[in-house]
């Protein structure tokens, strides 16, 4: 497959990516909320249940995961890249190391895992990775993003797509704008431009082909804590004016994050974007609470109960389906819940 055919399988029609990346840490704090002790057999038998529900063959396009659940093999005999593959969806691996203080800029970011980048992406695809993720993050205050982080984090984005593409993967460019804070949606929208005018800048710069990349931006949304709250059609309306104006239209799929939003929110704000979407952009889902948030309180209740766990992560990439159609609705939501 082409690098196109591939981003354009992970963001088909309907579908959209589980983002089950956590890092050991993260799955740590979820964990510790269920009150489910953080140990490799217990990380592999959340993912594995998840990965082998009946919702991967229809709503999932494509499963980013952490180093660790990539190297795991599942109790089915099979690898986890194996048996994401078997039901149809494509294995994807984060590939970042995080974001680490951004010298000289206090409370700023810059995301490290360039060096020796070209050798893991090498291992990645013998282990079955055919898309990878890297993740930048901007905060907004009255001082925040500066240019200087917005200028660094692009660069570093666009030198790990082109590593990416070299390696024959799809790179999904993440530069997140953080919810945190009191801003509101104008000023979401300000930040996000500037934000994706220098990814894009940069991109072009270092050659990467726009045709076989995949955006993950967040929302453009009012921080959670501006006191002025927008409705799910602004927040649609601003949404797509604003990847119009700033994304090229050669990129064939927009992912977004939930960053912070509850799963309904999650769900509805993409159904009202594509209600909309008047673009050639495949705009979908690329969620990890967005999808996995419920599934792990019923993880929490019951481990061995794998029935209940997949009912609710079932429900949820039907729901996120529906959203990337512009077909969710709330009385959909509650007839398939009960």
């Amino acid at each position: 497959m082409t690098l196109n055919e591939i981003a354009k399988k992970i963001c088909a029609k309907g579908k959209g990516i589980l983002a089950a990346d956590e890092s050991t840490g993260t799955i740590a704090k979820r964990f510790k909320s269920i009150n489910v002790e953080n140990l490799e057999k217990n990380r592999l038998s959340f993912r594995q249940t998840l990965f082998n529900s009946s919702a991967m063959k229809d709503y999932i396009g494509g499963v980013i995961l952490f180093d660790e659940t990539i190297r795991q093999k599942t109790t089915l005999g099979l690898s986890i890249p194996e048996l994401i593959s078997k039901h149809g969806a494509v294995p994807g691996i984060k590939v970042d190391k995080g974001a680490k203080p951004l010298a000289g800029f206090i409370d700023e970011t810059i995301t490290e895992g360039l060096d020796g980048l070209r050798e893991r992406l090498k291992e990645y695809y013998d282990l079955g990775a055919r898309f990878t993720k890297w993740r930048a993050v901007y905060k907004i205050s009255n001082k925040f993003p500066s240019a200087q982080s917005i200028k660094s984090n692009a660069h570093a984005l666009a030198r790990y797509a082109a590593l990416v593409q070299e390696a024959k993967m799809v790179p999904i460019v993440e530069p997140e704008v953080l919810m945190d804070g009191s801003h509101n949606i104008d000023k979401c929208y300000q930040v996000t431009t500037a934000v994706l005018n220098e990814c894009y800048n940069e991109l072009e710069i270092y050659k990467v082909d726009l045709k076989g990349m995949v955006l993950k931006p967040n929302m453009i949304i009012p921080g959670s804590e501006c006191e002025d709250k927008s409705s799910a059609e602004e927040i649609a309306k601003k949404t797509l004016d604003c990847l119009k104006k700033n994304v090229p239209s050669e990129v064939p799929g927009i992912a977004f994050l939930s960053g912070g939003q509850s799963e309904i929110e999650s769900s509805k704000n993409l159904n009202e974007i594509n209600k909309i979407n008047d673009t050639n952009f495949l705009i979908t889902f690329s969620y990890g609470r967005g999808l996995q948030a419920s599934a792990l309180k019923e993880f929490g209740k019951n481990q061995e109960n794998l029935e209940n766990i997949q009912k609710a992560f079932n429900h949820r990439a039907k729901m996120n389906g529906l959203s990337s159609k512009g077909r969710w609705s709330e009385e959909l939501e509650k007839e398939s819940a009960a």
